[in-house]
């Protein structure tokens, strides 16, 4: 009979086992950080290098901010960038608020259907927006006489801008306001109507003060995405020309990479201030629900809620008709001469303007961002928040998994231009590579991923790791075994999330592909530039198409796994 080991050596050969899982979570989360800093961090660094070095590559330090600052056509793109980002924000926040105060204080029916029309727009391009008004407004256009009729000459230019950029992003300023809408806590408004308090001091004093925060987020989202937009200004803006155009015309056209790298710079920085003083202004949120908080129920008041009905019909209207004008147009045989319905655009993009390909190139490019952005990104979530030791090299992967967010796409893009086209770069042979596109597109959306999957894990209570380590169970184990199936839902809104940006994005890699690795979202631009509008507006079509049954499989797929992971959320009697 085998003798028992000394309890020395048993003890000892325990803390070698946790020793080793100890030290393969460290070097996870170096990997981790090594792969943001190559990906993020360095081509950043990028730009601000390319903007102290002049053409020939000599180090000029600010020479280049001098130049631009010295030259009143660029000035002028700085200006239009900032009037536009203020204008299309003072129409979309109270449109969107008013629409979010409908949706969460009012009885009126067909709630959902109203949300999930104003959602559309986030399954296209941006651009798609743009086509629509041309279409619309444009020098074809169904009602260019009435434009011109409350004077308004063309709809090219800030005009165009303005309104194409309020269509895109009232989804994503309406998604902020309805979170914030929805934290009320029914007792306020119970003792404002037991003192008699009016509707309107009622709004003053409670609503707003209880949404301000949400405000505050959502005008500086608008203003940042309008802000660092190219689709729509590359579209409809005409000459008049913005930051986002600049940094294209400075870079693709001229070769003038030095003062495209300071335009990049100028287009950071607001980006960079929004997101400090949202996270100012999120630090000194207090909440708005308590545990003996009670949830706001709107009692129904037929004239109100007729009146809110005919504002969201309003609203939907205009996003239908966004979106039916340019299916009608890609359907077209010749705008504005044959109206008859005919596949013609779809064959001209799919089959003799190659788009096929690009096309194909988008579905492979989204479903390896989403499979595995979101391997990444949760995995990353999860050392950061269920695992120990490394604080040094924590800190940087939690400042760099939300510095994204303050990133714009086509910063991003361009400083991966300098960055892997570098000739001593030994990654630089995944330049103009599809996977280079992947890679780029999961770092752009990373900090909105990674924000879910942190959001997810602080649910699941401590007490699991320390279960696990109390009986010897590796951290992946515990991984595998209760945090995958119970974070299955945020798994897959993160690979939605990933799947259906990657369809749409253009800033983000406008500067990386090859004619090889294009993808449909740029192809529809250089469709424009040859003035195939309809075969455009075809392709936006089959982009938005395309999206939206992905996400319904996604929604099937996430049916599937709540069946079968989620069924201890079940309470039964």
């Amino acid at each position: 009979m085998t003798a028992a080991l000394p309890r020395s050596l048993t003890t000892r050969a325990v803390r070698l086992k946790h020793h080793w899982v100890d030290r393969l979570a460290h070097v996870l989360i170096a990997l981790i950080a090594i792969l943001l800093v190559a990906f993020l961090a360095s081509p950043l660094l990028a730009i601000l290098l390319q903007a102290l070095e002049g053409r020939e590559g000599e180090f000029v330090w600010f020479d280049n901010f001098i130049a631009y600052a010295k030259t009143p056509a660029l000035l002028d793109s700085l200006w239009n960038s900032v009037w536009v980002s203020c204008v299309v924000t003072l129409i979309v926040l109270p449109l969107s608020f008013t629409f979010a105060y409908a949706l969460t204080r009012s009885c009126m029916p067909f709630k959902s259907l109203f949300r999930g029309i104003t959602l559309i727009p986030l399954l296209a391009p941006s651009l798609l927006s743009a086509i629509s008004l041309i279409y619309w407004f444009g020098n074809q256009g169904v009602l260019k006489g009435w434009m011109q009729g409350i004077g308004i000459d063309q709809i090219y230019g800030a005009p165009g801008i303005v309104l194409a950029e309020c269509l895109a992003v009232f989804p994503h300023t309406l998604m902020i306001l309805i979170t914030a809408l929805s934290l009320s806590d029914a007792r306020l408004y119970e003792a404002a109507d037991a003192m008699g308090t009016r509707a309107g001091r009622k709004f003053l004093t409670i609503t707003l003060p209880g949404a301000k925060y949400g405000l505050i987020s959502a005008a500086l989202v608008t203003f940042t995405l309008v802000m660092t937009d190219f689709g729509i200004p590359k579209v409809i803006g005409g000459n008049f020309n913005v930051l986002a155009t600049d940094v294209f015309k400075l870079v693709i056209g001229q070769q003038d990479f030095p003062k495209g790298a300071v335009v990049a710079i100028l287009l950071l920085a607001p980006a960079v201030l929004t997101f400090g003083v949202d996270h100012y202004v999120s630090r000194r949120q207090t909440a708005m629900l308590t545990a003996r908080a009670v949830p706001y129920a709107p009692k129904a008041s037929p004239a109100y809620d007729r009146l809110m009905t005919l504002y969201c019909g309003v609203i939907a209207a205009l996003v239908l008709a966004m979106l039916g004008m340019a299916v009608f147009a890609s359907l077209a045989s010749l705008w504005p001469y044959n109206l008859k319905p005919s596949l013609r655009h779809y064959e001209l993009g799919l089959l003799d303007a190659e788009v096929g390909v690009a096309f194909f190139n988008s579905i492979k490019m989204a479903a390896g961002t989403a499979l595995f952005g979101t391997f990444l990104v949760f995995t990353g979530a999860y050392l950061l928040e269920k695992t120990k030791g490394m604080d040094n090299v924590r800190g940087l992967v939690r400042l760099l998994a939300v510095l994204p967010m303050a990133v714009p796409g086509l910063v991003l893009g361009l400083g991966y231009i300098f960055f892997f086209n570098a000739p001593n770069n030994p990654l630089g042979g995944l330049y103009h590579t599809l996977t280079l596109l992947t890679i780029c597109t999961i770092v752009h959306f990373y900090t909105t991923g990674h924000l879910t999957a942190v959001t997810a894990l602080k649910a699941l209570d401590s007490e699991f790791e320390a279960v696990s380590a109390s009986l010897k169970v590796p951290f992946f184990k515990t991984f595998w075994r209760v945090t995958l199936p119970v974070c299955a839902p945020a798994l897959i809104d993160m690979a939605r999330y990933f799947f259906i940006n990657a369809m749409t994005t253009i800033s983000a890699v406008v500067f990386l592909y090859s004619p090889e690795t294009k993808v449909a979202s740029i192809a529809i631009l250089n469709l424009d530039e040859a003035g195939e509008m309809g075969a455009a507006a075809a392709m936006a079509v089959l982009i938005a198409l395309s999206s939206t049954v992905a996400t319904l499989l996604f929604m099937l797929l996430a049916w599937w796994v709540n069946r079968r992971t989620q069924a201890w959320r079940t309470t039964t009697r």
